[in-house]
């Protein structure tokens, strides 16, 4: 059996991420579970682009601020105790406006951990073969 209490601030920042990521699947050598607390100034995005996932199902609980999210219906604004859930194929962009009068924490996690992340343009790219607008 395995346990772990980890407080996110002991971990350092992801290097060169677009925001403050702290990676809670590398702190406790996650096998299965991607997951990471991520602080995220006005005018920083929390992932590295606009993306979707093949298999991944990911959800961003919102601890304090509010978070936008962009995605190919329009943009979806979550704030503080709700959770946005985006399901595999499902084009997103969680971010903080650059107008934004304070930071977001969000709490993330996203399953299976071994499926990355594909760029999405919404300008020149159709949606993902599957995806519910399909």
């Amino acid at each position: 059996m395995g346990y772990h209490v980890v407080d996110p601030e002991s971990i350092s920042p992801t290097e060169d991420h677009p925001c403050d990521r702290r990676s809670l699947t590398e702190a406790v050598d996650l096998s299965a579970l991607s997951a990471a607390v991520y602080d995220i100034a006005p005018g920083e995005q929390l992932p590295q682009t606009y993306h979707y996932h093949d298999q991944r199902e990911e959800l961003f609980y919102v601890l304090d601020g509010t978070l936008t999210v962009e995605t190919p219906d329009g943009e979806q604004t979550v704030s503080a105790g709700h959770v946005f859930v985006a399901e595999p194929k499902s084009p997103h962009r969680p971010y903080n406006p650059s107008d934004a009068d304070q930071p977001v924490r969000v709490f993330g996690v996203g399953a299976p951990r071994y499926d990355i992340g594909r760029p999405f343009d919404p300008e020149t790219d159709d949606m993902p073969e599957g995806s519910e607008s399909d």
